[in-house]
């Protein structure tokens, strides 16, 4: 009998915490968009497209291929993800200096990056050194339900452009 007690506490402990911990974090998505972090800035405003001298693959002038992009937390989030393949190459692309942004092919809304006081941009980078060769690197960026599955973009980080990507 005290052994059901003490299970279905620890039972009840282990539920608490996951559901504390999931509205803690659909209340910090939920602030950032009310304050404006995740705002959109105008296509007009954004850097303007590079050209470039010759049509090339993101493989071969990038070092990259690019996995996925997936609407996240509840529509909240782009989770853009892609594979280094050259790291020398790519090196360009998890650079924190180079800022990345979205911009919706249909409306022109171009969408950032969320940056939060502790965690900071919601962003993978390499601090020194190069890339990692086959590995998969992530980027988020923030939708206050501008974008849905279906939807063509542009990823811009920097002189780096891939457009015409689905939204998964």
């Amino acid at each position: 009998m005290v052994r059901n007690r003490i299970a279905l506490a620890t039972g009840h402990r282990k539920m608490l915490r996951m559901v504390y911990r999931t509205g803690v974090l659909l209340c910090l998505v939920m602030a950032l968009t009310m304050t404006g972090v995740f705002a959109s800035v105008p296509a007009e405003e954004a850097a303007p497209p590079v050209e470039q001298p010759q049509k090339m693959s993101l493989e071969e002038q990038w070092g990259v291929k690019i996995e996925s992009l997936r609407i996240s937390a509840a529509g909240n989030l782009v989770d853009f993800r892609y594979r280094i393949i050259d790291p020398e190459k790519a090196s360009y692309l998890v650079d924190r200096r180079n800022k990345a942004f979205m911009i919706d092919q249909a409306s022109g809304r171009v969408l950032s990056v969320p940056s939060t006081a502790k965690v900071g941009p919601l962003r993978q980078t390499v601090r020194y050194g190069l890339p990692k060769e086959d590995r998969v690197y992530f980027i988020l960026f923030g939708n206050p339900h501008v974008l849905k599955s279906g939807d063509k973009v542009t990823v811009v980080i920097g002189d780096f452009r891939a457009e015409n990507i689905v939204i998964e």
